[in-house]
């Protein structure tokens, strides 16, 4: 009985010990899972990273600035093959701003994005049927409640002015950036799209110095008429605190 109760207390302490030894071990590390910041391609886990639409950056600063790629982090981006490269040792120094809406004086849903991803479907409404073939783009678009969607990076041309002229250089794509606006030419623009606007004025301008702005109508004159007399020049001027120079049509509204 003596040698048994030993043996068994003997073997009640290594359980006992066996057990503390299991507690103590440490849980086995799951590695994290590494991204890609969409600014400078930094790879870093997936836990310290900023995500934003679908995205990762490595800072705020990266999320909120232009991308190597030509991809401003801020924006939604909805990718159109409706472009194509600049010329070569062109500089970037206008930026157009036009008005679109889906069917016209019409405001939401995704049909611009349609459009200028070549998706709209031309059953939808008889205009479409007019334009649903046609192939063309914009680098942003501003909706009415002031999101930001890019399409083209600024380091392509996107195919926005057509037919142009500034001053005394035609092609105005080949020198551009395209802003769309969502609007028309019988209302006034959003509080929410003046102040994006402004946002993204701000940006361009660190990436471009020399960046002048103008209407579509300003260098297609006759053949365009946006962004329209309901688009307040004077405003957008004072929020992005454009200097006169920049505006080389004046801040009249037209």
């Amino acid at each position: 009985m003596a040698y048994w109760w030993l043996v068994a207390k003997k073997k009640s302490k290594n359980e006992t010990d066996n057990k503390k030894v299991k507690q103590t071990e440490p849980s086995p590390v799951k590695p994290q899972r590494m991204v890609s910041c969409s600014c400078c391609d930094l790879h870093l886990p997936e836990n310290d990273a900023l995500a934003h639409d679908g995205r990762y950056y490595c800072s705020v600063e990266h999320r909120d600035s232009i991308s190597q790629k030509g991809w401003w982090g801020k924006a939604q981006w909805r990718t159109s093959t409706n472009f194509d490269e600049r010329p070569s040792e062109c500089d970037v120094d206008l930026a157009v701003i036009h008005h679109i809406s889906l069917p016209p004086g019409q405001f939401g849903g995704r049909h611009i994005i349609d459009f200028f991803q070549n998706n709209l479907d031309p059953t939808l409404h008889p205009y479409f049927e007019e334009i649903a073939k046609q192939k063309v783009s914009s680098h942003f678009l501003i909706d009415r409640k002031g999101k930001t969607t890019q399409f083209v990076s600024i380091h392509k041309r996107a195919w926005h002015a057509g037919v142009s002229q500034f001053e005394g250089r035609e092609r105005c794509n080949d020198f551009s950036v395209g802003i769309e606006l969502e609007g028309d030419n019988q209302s006034p623009f959003t509080n929410e799209q003046y102040l994006s606007l402004s946002e993204l004025i701000g940006v361009l301008g660190r990436k471009y110095p020399r960046l002048q702005f103008a209407g579509h109508s300003d260098i297609a004159p006759g053949r365009k008429t946006d962004p329209g007399k309901y688009f307040d020049w004077v405003r957008i001027k004072q929020l992005a605190h454009l200097a006169d120079q920049q505006l080389p049509f004046g801040s009249a509204s037209r």
